[in-house]
């Protein structure tokens, strides 16, 4: 089994925060994820996007290539690539905040990631979030979860409930809905700027955009974009 690797997009000049984005995969697979899968080519086409946004404000984006596809049970492959992607940033960048974006199964890494030291923000989209997963870990974090209505492969009902469970174990939640599916492709631009803001306001570069503080101070309601 090959490490894990990060496809970094340094700052343009010092980094002051770091952007680690995690693309989805399948439920069990131990081969190497593909490298013209749909969901690594649409993460790293939100990366890019927000890198050209904020790399000259300080923001280091970096794209995690898991050592497999699957997130295999109790082995929970992707999110133990998440630490180990924590640990790289930590020992390059030092105590600087980081933001965790993830798609589908790359959602469901970074979600069991919330509680990880420097972590400020968790944005989720369309995470894979089966019933039990757990929350106690997000007490006091920031969840922004964005997942498409139409969603038949994992279906937005899933964030929903996770969601619910995880104000109630004290984090800071706002889930937003949006017309399409599963890939991020419909309406792809607001997919695009709705990670850039909150990436930027969870780096601590730019406030959080209204409709977002909004959500998170009004726990318990979900908004339609």
């Amino acid at each position: 089994m090959t490490e894990p690797r990060l496809e970094v997009r340094p700052a343009a000049g010092a980094t002051t925060a770091v952007a680690l984005f995690c693309h989805g995969g399948t439920v069990a697979s131990i081969e190497p994820p593909r490298e013209r899968a749909l969901s690594l080519v649409r993460m790293r086409t939100v990366e890019q996007f927000v890198s050209a946004a904020a790399a000259d404000r300080g923001l280091t984006t970096c794209l995690l290539r898991y050592r497999v596809a699957g997130w295999n049970g109790m082995a929970a492959d992707a999110h133990a690539d998440v630490g180990w992607a924590l640990d790289r940033i930590r020992a390059e960048h030092g105590d600087v905040p980081i933001v965790l974006v993830g798609h589908s199964m790359g959602g469901r890494a970074v979600l069991r990631a919330g509680g990880e030291p420097q972590v400020r923000a968790v944005c989720a989209l369309a995470p894979w979030t089966p019933p039990g997963e757990p929350v106690a870990h997000l007490r006091g974090a920031t969840v922004v979860i964005l997942h498409g209505r139409g969603d038949r492969w994992v279906p937005a009902a899933l964030s929903a409930e996770f969601a619910g469970r995880a104000r109630d174990a004290g984090a800071h939640v706002a889930r937003f809905t949006v017309a399409g599916g599963h890939s991020m492709i419909r309406r792809a631009h607001l997919w695009h700027t709705f990670v850039r803001d909150v990436v930027l306001a969870g780096a601590g570069l730019t406030p959080m955009r209204p409709d977002v503080a909004m959500a998170l101070a009004d726990q318990g309601v979900t908004v339609d974009l």
